[in-house]
């Protein structure tokens, strides 16, 4: 079992930064695959980007593809997420995910564990 617990969402204008952090424990953390997605009110879930164990390789939905960096830090077992240029379309809860396919990118079928969220509103 892998616990996720995210943190650093909030309120922010349309143009700031936030940085999400999702710090994981229960499992070796250089064994998974890790993630971000979203869901906006009255929406289905979305991919935001995913990272591989290793940190070199990460994938990004194109809504997000120049604004937004994820990376990771093995040794803190943690997972970030930057969102620079922040849009009011960027309003959502975010939620931070773990996959035990260490180098699964492709967001179809992702994701064995999940956090509870952490809700980011961008105001116009």
């Amino acid at each position: 079992q892998v616990l996720l617990v995210e943190s650093g969402g909030g309120l922010v204008q349309a143009g700031g930064s936030l940085r999400l952090s999702c710090a994981a424990s229960g499992r070796t953390f250089s064994n998974l695959a890790m993630g971000w997605f979203r869901q906006a009110p009255g929406k289905e879930r979305e991919f935001v980007a995913t990272i591989a164990w290793t940190g070199g390789l990460r994938s990004y939905a194109d809504s997000v593809k120049g604004r937004f960096t994820i990376s990771r830090d093995n040794a803190k077992s943690t997972v970030y997420l930057q969102m620079n240029s922040l849009k009011p379309d960027d309003t959502a809860v975010y939620y931070c995910a773990a996959d035990s396919r260490p180098y699964k990118l492709d967001p179809n079928s992702w994701g064995h564990y999940w956090g509870q969220g952490t809700q980011v509103t961008v105001s116009s």
